[in-house]
C-alpha cells in the first residue's frame, strides 16, 4: 500500500489510505518497484524454511508482491482497498502461492503463523495503537518483520527550484514526503528514526537499517504520473491539483521533457522473540 502522510488520529488515516484506490491502474503504472538486492536481503535475514509463507500487511497492487512470490514464496496479501485488491488480483493472476484478503490489517486475525512479515509503503497507514500486537500475533517465535519505503528526489537541482516556485506562485503547499519535499528522507537512520525505536519498544530484537539507491528516467507523462500518484496531490481539490500538474508538465517539457528521479529506499528489519507463545495465533 502507498506512502503518504497521515497523523497520529487513526481515523482520517484509514479513510485518507483509500484515495489511492481513485486510480488503481494509474497508481500501478506510476510507482517504481522495490531494489531486487532489497528482496534478496530480506529472504536472507528471514531465512524462511521450505514452504514456510510470508504475510503482506498493505500490499496495494503487488509492486511488492510479484517478487517475493516469484521467488517461489507463498505470499498471504491483506489489503483494505477492493480497487487496488482487484489490480493485485490481475498480476498475481498466474502465481497461485499468492493469497488475497480484502480487509485491514487492524481487523484481520491470522489462522497461522508466518514466518516473515513484511509492508511495503505502507505500515506508517496501519494503526500504531495496535499494528505491532498484530505483527506478534501473525509471526512465529523469531519470525522476521521487514518494513521498507521508497522515498524520491529529482537529480536536477534547476529543474527542483522551477517545480518549487510554480507551487509558490499557486498558493499550493509541497506536500510532505513527495518529489519536492526539501526535508531529508528517511528523516532518521538507525537507532535515531522511529521506526526502529518503535520496532525494539515493542520486543522486535535484532534491528537493522539499510539503505538502497537507484535512479529512474522519467518521461514528462511519468512524471506527472508519479506526482499524481502521491496522497498529498490527490487530495488537492481537483480544481488546483490540475493547475498545478498542467504547469509542471509545461515546465519539464521545457526542460527537456526527461528527468532523472533517484529513488533512496529504506529498509528496516527485526525479528519477533524466539521465546513467542508457540501455541498459535489467538482469536
Amino acid at each position: 500500500m502507498p506512502q503518504g502522510t497521515p497523523g497520529d488520529d487513526p481515523a482520517p488515516t484509514r479513510a485518507r489510505r483509500h484515495i489511492f484506490g481513485d486510480d488503481a491502474e494509474q497508481y500501478d503504472t506510476a510507482r517504481p518497484g522495490y531494489p531486487r538486492q532489497l528482496i534478496e536481503d530480506v529472504l536472507d535475514f528471514a531465512a524462511l524454511g521450505e514452504g514456510e509463507p510470508a504475510l503482506e500487511a498493505g500490499a496495494g497492487t503487488g509492486k511488492a508482491t510479484l517478487p517475493f512470490a516469484r521467488a517461489g514464496i507463498p505470499v498471504t496479501c491483506i489489503e483494505p482497498d477492493a480497487r487496488m485488491a482487484q489490480v493485485l488480483g490481475h498480476r498475481c493472476a498466474q502465481l497461485p502461492q499468492v493469497t488475497i484478503t480484502i480487509t485491514d490489517f487492524e481487523s484481520w486475525r491470522p489462522t497461522r503463523h508466518y514466518g516473515l512479515l513484511y509492508s511495503a509503503q505502507a505500515w506508517h497507514w496501519v494503526d500504531p495503537a495496535v499494528r505491532w500486537a498484530r505483527a506478534r500475533a501473525a509471526l512465529s517465535p523469531g519470525g522476521a518483520i521487514a518494513l521498507f519505503w521508497n522515498h524520491w528526489f529529482l537529480q536536477s537541482g534547476e529543474l527542483a527550484d522551477r517545480l518549487t516556485a510554480a507551487h509558490t506562485r499557486r498558493g499550493i503547499a509541497i506536500p510532505a514526503d513527495t518529489l519536492l519535499d526539501p526535508g531529508p528522507r528517511p528523516a532518521r537512520r538507525g537507532p535515531q528514526a522511529r521506526q526502529w525505536r518503535d520496532m525494539t519498544a515493542n520486543g522486535f530484537l535484532d534491528p537493522d537499517h539499510r539503505l538502497y539507491t537507484s535512479v529512474h528516467e522519467r518521461s514528462t507523462p511519468e512524471l506527472i504520473g508519479l506526482l499524481a500518484s502521491y496522497a498529498g496531490y490527490r487530495a488537492l481539490p481537483p480544481e488546483s491539483r490540475h493547475l498545478i500538474l498542467d504547469e509542471t508538465a509545461r515546465i519539464v517539457e521545457e526542460h527537456g521533457g526527461r528527468a532523472p528521479v533517484k529513488v533512496l529506499t529504506s529498509l528496516f528489519l527485526g525479528r519477533a522473540a524466539a521465546d513467542a507463545d508457540p501455541s498459535g495465533p489467538k482469536p
